[in-house]
């Protein structure tokens, strides 16, 4: 039985706990806050840009181009965005784990890695990891997506790989989180969009517009994925540091009254002893 002393240094050390716990909620609340702002931000930017890529559909010209025409798929590149640290509950498991089922669908993979977390699960299980970008997934800049988006279009312009495929965990709100696989490269085109832009022209030829766009569009789609990550990281981070400080105040008050029975106890043992020993003496 765990004696008075053993249960007090216990007991402090739960409270010490709680408190860090409780910090790191009103940091990452903090984080959400601004992830979301940025998120918002990106979203109708990167929505046009989508929007402008499938409009492509009404141009056959465009779909011999390099990045729209489909090929046969031997080798499919990953860019799996994850974070950098953990304490953020089932956030980068859900979004690994749906990877690793598309991976293992028959997929050759090629794991661009952001974040060390997805380096870590996808390293541990044998997977081609081409290159890994630590320290960025948290509060990610755009020139970080510009520089993700140049070596994914290296790699599909070079023929190192026929697809591409970001995963990432999709904002919904606070409670959630959506794991998300989408293709990125070959572009899809869209003929519902692309029939309400079919009057565009492009002089003098369309592939130099696209050659241009592309590099846009990727890094537009890389950035938002990146934010989008964000907010579901801070987001996930907040919930698991409220739930682990409520289990903190649980533990504290269950030992709180071990502590004070035992105190009583010892207590009434004490006063025991000295009505014993006062009655020995008449």
């Amino acid at each position: 039985m765990s004696s008075m002393k053993t249960i007090k240094r216990r007991l402090k050390s739960v409270v010490s706990t709680k408190k860090i716990m409780m910090a790191m909620d009103l940091v990452a609340a903090a984080k959400l806050q601004k992830a979301r702002t940025r998120l918002e931000a990106s979203r109708p930017f990167t929505d046009e840009i989508k929007k402008l890529m499938a409009a492509f559909g009404h141009c056959e010209e465009a779909g011999e181009h390099i990045f729209f025409k489909p090929r046969r798929v031997r080798r499919t590149a990953y860019v799996v965005i994850t974070s950098d640290r953990g304490l953020c509950g089932n956030h980068n498991l859900n979004l690994t784990e749906k990877v690793l089922s598309h991976i293992n669908a028959g997929k050759n993979e090629r794991i661009i890695a952001v974040g060390l977390k997805g380096h870590e699960y996808f390293h541990l299980r044998g997977k081609n990891i081409l290159c890994t970008y630590p320290d960025i997934s948290e509060t990610a800049f755009y020139e970080d997506a510009e520089r993700i988006a140049d070596f994914l279009a290296s790699l599909y312009a070079s023929g190192e790989v026929d697809e591409a495929y970001a995963a990432f965990t999709q904002f919904e709100s606070a409670l959630t989180h959506v794991p998300r696989v989408e293709r990125i490269l070959p572009v899809s085109l869209c003929l519902e969009t692309a029939s309400k832009a079919g009057g565009t022209r492009y002089e003098p030829d369309v592939h130099p517009f696209i050659d241009h766009a592309i590099p846009m569009y990727l890094s537009a789609f890389v950035y938002a994925a990146l934010n989008e990550s964000s907010a579901c990281e801070q987001a996930a981070r907040m919930v698991s540091m409220k739930s682990a400080a409520d289990n903190a105040s649980e533990i504290i008050g269950k030992l709180t009254r071990v502590y004070n029975r035992r105190r009583q106890a010892s207590i009434t043992q004490e006063i025991s002893e000295i009505v014993s020993s006062a009655n020995m003496l008449k």
